[in-house]
């Protein structure tokens, strides 16, 4: 019981010290996607071509980082008309480039993180485009898109704000934005502590030598731990801002730097997604989509480690523990800006509750 209790304390206290930066982001977020109309974006992404996955990164950047709603606004994209690459493109961006997971991750690992975060989903991107351009078969996406119907009750995470349009206050609708965030992200973010927490009490340090590569070849763990990154991120079912906790715990403990960040990117890769995959796409779709994605977030993962590693940007010596493992309760700055975090998000919530009234 005991050990139980250190699990539940440490996810606790990672939490509170990561409470300002997740309000943060998510305040950020919730800034950016009141201004953002969907309809506009599925016009402009009928191509497959340069312009067209660059404006859908930008669109996923300034979107949710919810691994669910990312595939919903995703599908509802490619059903409206915007191209499948793109609609992909889209998915990555809003998953591994938004504000709230960078805070996280430089609060939780460091600013190189950040920056490889940026870079590597980046290179993803152009990875999953050009297997996608070279692999997926030309008729198959006709058939992937009679499988994508739109169905507005289905999702309890589509991020369709249209209806907001018609607000007057835009405060109130940066408080239904900010909380809609939050609402369909807490399972995930509470899966994610929780594990993290857990695994820090009850897993040996030893333990975690024998899951990654540490000596040998070079080449050989690079490719290794890239590759059982996205493994380890699928069989923890841990997606979204969620994962950074782990993957904190997996650096400590050995993954390459490449590796932690092919992890961060296989949230779209977590079990349950792949079923909605197979309901959105079709099943042979999701098993070329499920393939090139995988294959994309390992290519990521290692030239990241080898961009970083040419650069000297990679940090060096002992690794510090995880901060989910010595994550204590203290009265310090970040409980003041986490009382102030937590005023602004009850603010919103009072707005957001004005907001639903009026509608």
């Amino acid at each position: 019981m005991n050990t139980v209790w250190m699990g539940i304390y440490h996810a606790a206290a990672m939490f509170w010290a990561t409470l300002w930066a997740l309000v943060l982001g998510f305040g950020i977020s919730a800034a950016l996607q009141i201004f953002v109309s969907k309809e506009r974006m599925t016009q402009l992404l009928g191509r497959a071509g340069l312009k067209e996955v660059a404006l859908a990164t930008g669109f996923g950047a300034a979107s949710s980082s919810c691994s669910y709603a990312a595939a919903s606004i995703g599908r509802s994209a490619f059903q409206k008309g915007a191209a499948l690459i793109p609609a992909l493109a889209f998915m990555f961006a809003s998953t591994n480039l938004v504000v709230e997971l960078g805070a996280v991750l430089w609060l939780l690992m460091g600013w190189q993180f950040v920056l490889a975060e940026i870079v590597g989903s980046l290179v993803l991107i152009g990875v999953m485009w050009l297997l996608m351009s070279i692999l997926f078969p030309k008729d198959l996406e006709a058939e992937a898109r009679n499988h994508a119907k739109i169905d507005t009750h289905e999702s309890g995470c589509d991020h369709d704000h249209e209806h907001d349009q018609n607000e007057n206050n835009r405060w109130q609708r940066l408080g239904n934005a900010f909380w809609t965030d939050w609402l369909m992200l807490w399972k995930e973010l509470l899966a994610g502590f929780l594990i993290a927490g857990f695994l820090a009490a009850l897993v040996p340090h030893d333990w975690w030598r024998f899951l990654f590569i540490e000596t040998g070849s070079p080449l050989l763990r690079l490719i290794e731990n890239a590759a059982i990154g996205p493994i380890i991120a699928i069989l923890s079912f841990v997606c979204s801002v969620g994962n950074i906790p782990l993957a904190s715990l997996l650096w400590a403990h050995g993954i390459s730097f490449g590796g932690v960040i092919s992890f961060i990117y296989a949230d779209l890769l977590v079990i349950p997604l792949i079923l909605i995959y197979r309901k959105y796409f079709g099943g042979r779709a999701t098993i070329y989509i499920v393939v090139i994605f995988y294959a994309s977030m390992v290519a990521a993962g290692v030239s990241v480690d080898l961009i970083f590693a040419g650069l000297d940007l990679i940090p060096k010596g002992a690794r510090p523990m995880s901060p989910i493992e010595h994550a204590a309760f203290s009265w310090n700055y970040t409980t003041w800006l986490d009382f102030i975090a937590l005023t602004v998000a009850v603010w919103l919530w009072i707005l957001k509750m004005r907001a639903n009234r009026a509608v």
